[in-house]
Parts: structure tokens; C-alpha cells; sequence
């Protein structure tokens, strides 16, 4: 795999840690530039006051000094599990929304990935979590995403990707670029799944898996299908369940995919709250 360049978003939570070790065991042969980036926010005080300013100031350079401390001590910790010369980490503590941040550095620095931790759908804290992570799938819709479980704990390999498609889409080779990436460094197995019955495919759907076929030609891949269960989350994650050997779910986010049209279910937003292995969105170039 050529250089790569990763976006480690961290709040300094066991959560957002369990992301950053996934991706240095992930990466962990492979040339990289990793921005920890943490984003802050300081709310105004609703006060047009000199002295309001200056508390909001005041605060504002608090936070900024704790969050450059927490990022130093991350640092700290990484450098002693991580030994590779041709790993470089750069710290970015900024003020704003997660999602702009992100975005931002995204632009700024040509990002390959974005990995960060999500959570379950249990409990008011793991909502919270999870709709940050689904909120950067959402609306950053320029860079694939990794969402990693919390309780995800990976070995550094890749036996087998599975790959859930409606076959809406000609792909382009350069947007199967992201999981080709892993399908060959890993030598991983691409199981291609579709929900629902071949009989009921349109000319166009027919048209994209064979073309999807010629794409996939540089690595060893499998057509499988899937009777659909009470949806299609639930159907990924029983597939997902019942064969250990597969490290990673895969998905095209587009607007109104083939699954969204067909069940009316937000695919894309149930899976990342609900893996149990790590789940990359790719996003069209439309």
C-alpha cells in the first residue's frame, strides 16, 4: 500500500483510543502521516460585556491549553506502542465543530481515511458518541470513513471484507480505491453481498454487477446472496455474526441508495451504530 494520510479524531476517550490503536495495527506496515486532531468549542456568554469578553477569552485559552496537554500525552502513548520510522504524527487542537474540523483538515491536508471510534445505540453517552461519528459519514462526504466499535479489539490482519451493495452504481476503479487498498495489502477475500433475490434485479443493477466484476478482477472476491431479515442492518449483522472470518463491512453511501429506496430503513446510519467489526463508508464522486 502507497503512503497514507489518516485523520485520528480523539475526544481522549477509551473509545476514540480503541480507533487510533485499530489503525496503527491496521497500518502498521504501511508509510503514513496521522493527525490527532481534537476539536474544542467555547460557548459565548450572551454577553456584550468587556468583561464578558475577557472570560470568554480567558476560557478559550484554558481549553486550548488542556486540549495541546491531552494531545501530548496521546502522543506519548502511541510512541510507545508504535515504532515504525515511517509513521509521522502531527497534533491538531482546534476550535470549532467536530465536523468542521474535520472537514477542514480533510481539504487542507488530502486525507485518505478518517478513523474514529463509534458506539452502540444503548444508554445516552454511546447515542451521543455514535451520532458523532455518523454525523462525519453524513455530512463529510468527501473522504471514506472507518467506524470502529468500542469493544472492537483487531489482531492487525484482514481475512475477509464484506462488501453490501444493491448494485446501483458503474463503479469507478477510483471509488473502490478504499477498499481495494485493504483487499490487496491483506490478501482479504471480498464476499459481495446483496440483499434480496437476483430474479428481482433491474437491466441497470445486472449492468453494475458485471461491471463491479471487472473492477474487483486484481483480488479474489465472491458473489453471495442474502435472504433478507427484518431489515437490512439486522440481515448485515446476522451475516456478519455467523462467519468470524470477516474484519470489515464495506458500503457506498449515496443519497437514496438502492437499500434507503427499497425499505425506506437509514442503512448506512443503522450499521454504524450497530457493528460489531469496523464499517468503511465510501462516498460517490457525484
Amino acid at each position: 500500500m502507497e503512503k497514507k494520510r489518516i485523520i485520528l479524531p480523539t475526544d481522549f476517550s477509551k473509545n476514540s483510543w480503541n480507533a487510533i490503536d485499530y489503525a496503527l495495527q491496521v497500518f502498521k506496515e504501511v508509510p503514513c502521516d496521522f493527525f490527532l486532531l481534537n476539536s474544542y468549542q467555547v460557548g459565548a456568554s450572551g454577553l456584550s460585556t468587556k468583561m464578558a469578553g475577557a472570560n470568554d477569552t480567558r476560557l478559550y485559552n484554558l481549553i486550548k491549553e488542556q486540549s495541546e496537554r491531552e494531545l501530548n500525552r496521546e502522543l506519548e502513548k502511541i510512541q510507545e506502542l508504535d515504532k515504525n520510522p515511517k509513521h509521522e504524527f502531527f497534533l491538531r487542537s482546534v476550535a470549532g465543530t467536530l465536523v468542521n474540523t474535520i472537514g477542514k483538515t480533510v481539504y487542507n491536508e488530502e486525507i485518505d481515511y478518517i478513523i474514529m471510534g463509534t458506539k452502540g445505540a444503548s444508554g445516552l453517552q454511546e447515542v451521543f458518541m455514535g451520532s458523532n461519528t455518523y454525523k462525519v459519514i453524513k455530512e463529510i462526504d468527501f473522504c471514506p470513513v472507518i467506524a470502529v466499535p468500542d469493544d472492537y479489539r483487531p489482531d492487525g490482519n484482514m481475512d475477509s471484507i464484506l462488501l453490501a451493495t444493491g448494485y446501483e452504481h458503474l463503479f469507478e476503479n477510483y471509488e473502490l480505491k478504499p477498499v481495494l487498498n485493504f483487499a490487496e495489502h491483506f490478501k482479504a477475500k471480498i464476499w459481495i453481498t446483496h440483499v434480496g433475490s437476483l430474479d428481482e434485479l433491474t437491466k441497470e443493477q445486472k449492468a453494475s454487477k458485471i461491471a463491479l466484476e471487472k473492477r474487483l478482477k486484481s483480488v479474489n472476491f465472491e458473489f453471495v446472496e442474502v435472504e433478507k431479515d427484518t431489515s437490512v442492518n439486522q440481515t448485515i449483522q446476522k451475516v456478519v455474526d455467523m462467519d468470524r472470518s470477516i474484519d470489515m463491512v464495506v458500503m457506498i453511501n449515496q443519497d437514496h441508495s438502492f437499500f434507503e429506496r427499497l425499505t425506506r430503513e437509514p442503512v448506512i446510519k443503522k450499521v454504524s451504530f450497530n457493528t460489531t467489526v469496523p464499517f468503511l463508508v465510501i462516498h460517490l464522486f457525484e
